[in-house]
């Protein structure tokens, strides 16, 4: 247990709840914010556009930690991906292509080594080239500070930017990679 630190759940599927004063008060003095896993698509539907988004990003605003799993890691991107109601193996879905940008011009997918997806964000970038595509895989984390990706646990983070890497359009980062989101490229 953590002594002195309070955490607050919040779920609603309501706009109208998401927009709300009592539902937005947690929110106001929170020093971090996790995104659990589940379907991309019912955060857009519920959040996208309202104050609940403003004021979670409004704690990345005042230096907290925003952070997630799953769904809550790919709503981070600016682009969304797997956000279709209709199923997750479709990568881009209109009207349900716009991420929280917490991560901007990045689009981030997850659970790659787990379900086959090495090659699946090479259409979102070869369709959208300003996106650099992150796959991520299980047991695996990005930590980003500022314009800096630094890769966290025993897995790989693909890096897909459009150019071919030895005959495939991503590259892998590992445990302590680091890589420049501005420039696109990895610091040594």
């Amino acid at each position: 247990m953590m002594l002195g630190h309070t955490f607050s759940v919040l779920h609603t599927r309501n706009r109208d709840e998401a927009n709300a004063d009592a539902f937005l008060e947690p929110l106001l003095g929170a020093t971090a914010v996790w995104f659990t896993g589940g379907r991309q698509w019912r955060l857009v539907d519920a959040y996208a556009g309202t104050r609940t988004e403003r004021e979670i990003r409004g704690v990345l605003d005042r230096g907290g930690l925003i952070a997630g799993a799953s769904a809550g890691a790919t709503i981070q991107g600016s682009y969304l991906v797997r956000g279709a109601p209709a199923g997750n193996t479709i990568m881009m879905a209109p009207g349900h292509e716009r991420g929280f940008a917490y991560v901007c011009n990045v689009a981030i997918d997850q659970h790659i080594d787990t379900r086959g997806r090495d090659f699946d964000l090479a259409q979102v970038v070869a369709r959208y080239p300003n996106l650099l595509g992150l796959g991520i895989d299980e047991h695996t984390a990005v930590l980003v500070q500022k314009n800096v990706a630094t890769v966290i646990g025993n897995g790989r983070v693909l890096v897909t930017d459009g150019q071919d890497h030895g005959g495939v359009p991503f590259y892998a980062l590992l445990e302590g990679d680091r890589l420049d989101l501005a420039t696109w490229t990895t610091i040594s």
